[in-house]
């Protein structure tokens, strides 16, 4: 029996999703920091004084120009995925990873509001077996083979407000791949 592979996993703080989303996705902690993604909402918008990137409070909540801006530092793209499309295997297998972008509660310790936040959360391959890498769990998550994969996109897709992105490498196909090994 395969051990289970060491994978690195941070868990959630503040509203903080988006910055956990990309360390994980990236397998790399503190790859990126809140002073780097809060310099990037600047550098989107930097002439306001109340920033539509990230919450008016500092907790992060940042939004998906700020995870893309994030993405392209490092030499990837982030693509969306038209949920009217069924998913297949080939979609899949040419991606460093995925991430989801799904409504979730609203709450500030045990107090729940009446409106729901988005909340991102990457998934990614480690030895032929994908895993949610949800910094509000205590640990990776398996989901299991490709198909297992598709099916547990497809639930999360057909849910109101979900929105699925593909995380490609922009780097010459040899590149990437040499990379990831």
């Amino acid at each position: 029996m395969k051990s289970k592979p060491d994978i690195y996993h941070e868990k959630q703080s503040k509203q903080l999703c988006a910055l956990h989303t990309l360390n994980n996705l990236f397998q790399k902690p503190e790859m990126f920091t809140k002073t780097l993604l809060d310099d990037l909402c600047i550098q989107l918008t930097p002439n306001s004084w109340i920033n539509p990137h990230r919450s008016v409070f500092g907790l992060g909540n940042y939004d998906v120009n700020v995870v893309m801006a994030a993405i392209q530092l490092m030499d990837c793209e982030m693509v969306w995925w038209d949920k009217r499309r069924r998913i297949t295997p080939h979609d899949v297998n040419s991606a460093i990873g995925l991430i989801l972008n799904l409504p979730s509660p609203s709450r500030v310790g045990s107090l729940l509001f009446p409106f729901r936040t988005k909340h991102w959360l990457a998934i990614r391959q480690f030895d032929s077996v994908y895993y949610n890498l949800d910094s509000k769990l205590s640990a990776p998550e398996s989901i299991g083979d490709i198909q297992q994969l598709i099916e547990h996109l497809t639930r999360h897709l057909n849910e109101d407000n979900c929105e699925l992105f593909l995380v490609n490498s922009t780097k010459p196909c040899t590149l990437a791949v040499a990379e990831l090994m």
